[in-house]
């Protein structure tokens, strides 16, 4: 990943004054005790401002490390993943107490930034304790850090750890489209805890977000078919249509048959209307209830 360093600091240098780009230059070659300083003392250099990179450059950080994305970050979470980028790793022990020793004194927006290097870290799998303490914790920003647009948990998670991120954040209410390998990563186990939850929140007089039934198509039995039903039969659209395309891609011949009882979500379903992407709501509000 020693291209990753590079691609962030292209970004960088578009976000942040020439004063600061040069502050961060002058802590690239210092120990690992400067750049670990640096860390920390960055908000007092660069200026926050929300960063939003370029197509090229977007897709330059999905190439190196894919779903990787710097997207909606500050320029400080920014400067901040670069600096640990910097760290020198060949001594495996001493990086790995580095970074450890961040994590033990960090405070929220820095470990935001924490969180948010994991996929960039070298030995991964050591700080698999580490991200599930994320998946664990009450702070909507630190969750956010780990499950939304963080390839770490796909590629690292346990069956057991992804299907406790993936319902923690429904459970949250946050964009479940955001968090990358959601779909390849869908299991039948998660499908059967999510089922669970749907009928909690339909019994206390709530809605589960349209778009997380996305998890649910290659996992369609005859127990589904009641949750489909109740689906089909809301007054939301956007609970219909999640209704039907679990139907139409399941193939499951029950589900087929059911939604032939609702013509007119046939019917949009026969004008190519039906897709997930209607169903993906960034601000949760528009669902939640």
């Amino acid at each position: 990943m020693n291209e990753i360093a590079p691609l962030l600091w292209t970004i960088i240098a578009e976000q942040v004054s020439g004063e600061a780009q040069e502050w961060l230059k002058s802590r690239d070659a210092g120990k690992p005790i400067d750049i670990m300083t640096a860390f920390v003392a960055t908000p007092r250099h660069v200026s926050r401002k929300q960063v939003f990179p370029a197509e090229h450059q977007a897709g330059a950080l999905d190439k190196a490390v894919a779903g990787f994305s710097v997207t909606g970050w500050s320029s400080v979470r920014l400067a901040r993943v670069w600096l640990l980028t910097r760290l020198d790793s060949a001594n495996r022990e001493e990086y790995i107490r580095n970074i450890r020793t961040l994590f033990d004194t960090a405070e929220m927006n820095e470990l935001v930034a924490l969180y948010s290097a994991l996929p960039l870290l070298r030995y991964p799998e050591t700080w698999l304790a580490t991200a599930s303490d994320a998946v664990r914790s009450n702070i909507g920003l630190v969750l956010d850090a780990i499950a939304l647009r963080n390839p770490y948990p796909a590629m690292y998670f346990s069956e057991g750890a992804w299907n406790q991120l993936v319902m923690k954040s429904i459970f949250n209410d946050k964009p479940v489209h955001l968090i990358y390998g959601l779909e390849k990563r869908a299991n039948a186990e998660l499908a059967r805890i999510l089922s669970d939850f749907a009928h909690e929140r339909w019994a206390a007089g709530r809605r589960v977000a349209p778009g997380v039934w996305r998890l649910v198509p290659d996992f369609v039995k005859d127990s589904t078919i009641a949750d489909l039903k109740h689906l089909l039969d809301s007054a939301r659209e956007d609970d219909r249509e999640a209704g039907a395309l679990v139907c139409l891609q399941s193939g499951f011949p029950p589900a087929l048959e059911l939604l032939g009882l609702y013509p007119e979500i046939m019917a949009l379903a026969g004008e190519g209307r039906l897709n997930w992407k209607n169903l993906e709501y960034t601000d949760l509000n528009t669902y939640v209830s």
